[in-house]
């Protein structure tokens, strides 16, 4: 089995920064990529940021320049860094780890994060 613990969120204003964390633990297969996906009230979960563990990474349109995505393999670890906070990033943001296989997806409980003067 596999779980994920999420640390970081929060209430925070506009132009400011949060960072979420997020361990991983269980048995993780090696080669695998973790990342974020966020859902806001009334749409659709959409992805953030992803990071294979060979340390390739991939950021949606809206965070680029703004977020950014590392990992520690050693730790099963990923850490999101988001700065200039805008009240559209308002969402709860899941953490996800997956690799190659049926059924190797799995996705941490959510942590709120919440932009607003």
């Amino acid at each position: 089995q596999v779980q994920l613990v999420e640390s970081g969120g929060g209430l925070v204003q506009p132009g400011g920064s949060l960072r979420l964390s997020c361990a991983a633990s269980g048995s993780i297969f090696r080669l695998n990529t973790m990342g974020w996906y966020r859902q806001a009230p009334g749409k659709q979960r959409e992805l953030v940021a992803v990071i294979t563990s060979g340390g390739s990474s991939n950021y949606a349109d809206s965070v680029k320049g703004r977020f950014t995505l590392s990992r520690d393999n050693a730790k099963n670890t990923v850490y999101l860094q988001m700065n200039s906070l805008k009240p559209e990033d308002t969402a709860v943001y899941y953490c996800n780890i997956r690799w190659f296989g049926v059924g190797n997806d799995y996705w941490g409980q959510g942590t709120q994060v919440t932009v607003s003067s």
